[in-house]
């Protein structure tokens, strides 16, 4: 007998269904549903690579319970980015800074991105360091990360992107 319980969600703008374990993360989930750009890291909450935008708010999908999401609408990194201007714009700032070298913790910093923006995140490099302050990177230094937000966030405090 399965322990296995069915979920609704909206994932990437589809409604699905899923049967879970009732102690089974988002992530796991996630990937055991195909969702490949859903990183799976320290699986503890610490790096930050698993983010999702979980009805509009960034959260660690190894630290939430899929059970939890039943209803709920999840965004994944490449969801976004195929439908959401914002995202798409600041994955190509990422590509255009030099903020991706090995790429394992791009889809958390564009979730933190994402949800620092859209919640009238300014081009303020300390302010920036902060919304990102929950995900780990190995490669570069954090510099070009935050270059690439804060020049997404100067391109909407000019207009040039609405």
């Amino acid at each position: 007998m399965s322990n296995k319980i069915k979920i609704n969600l909206k994932v990437n703008g589809e409604n699905v269904t899923y049967e879970v374990e009732p102690q089974e993360n988002l992530l796991r989930a996630l990937r055991n549903n195909f969702n490949w750009d859903v990183k799976c890291g320290c699986e503890a909450g610490e790096c930050g690579t698993c983010s999702v935008l979980l009805d509009g708010k960034e959260v660690k999908s190894c630290l939430t319970l899929a059970a939890a999401c039943d209803g709920h609408e999840i965004w994944t990194d490449k969801g976004l980015g195929l439908n959401d201007r914002l995202t798409a714009r600041l994955q190509e700032a990422f590509v255009e800074c030099g903020s991706v070298q090995c790429g394992f913790c791009t889809p958390g910093m564009i979730m933190a991105g994402v949800e620092y923006l859209k919640n009238g995140g300014k081009a303020d490099r300390k302010a920036i360091k902060y919304a990102i302050s929950g995900h780990l990177c190995r490669c570069t230094g954090y510099i070009k990360i935050v270059d690439a937000i804060y020049k997404v966030a100067e391109e909407i405090e000019e207009g040039a992107l609405a």
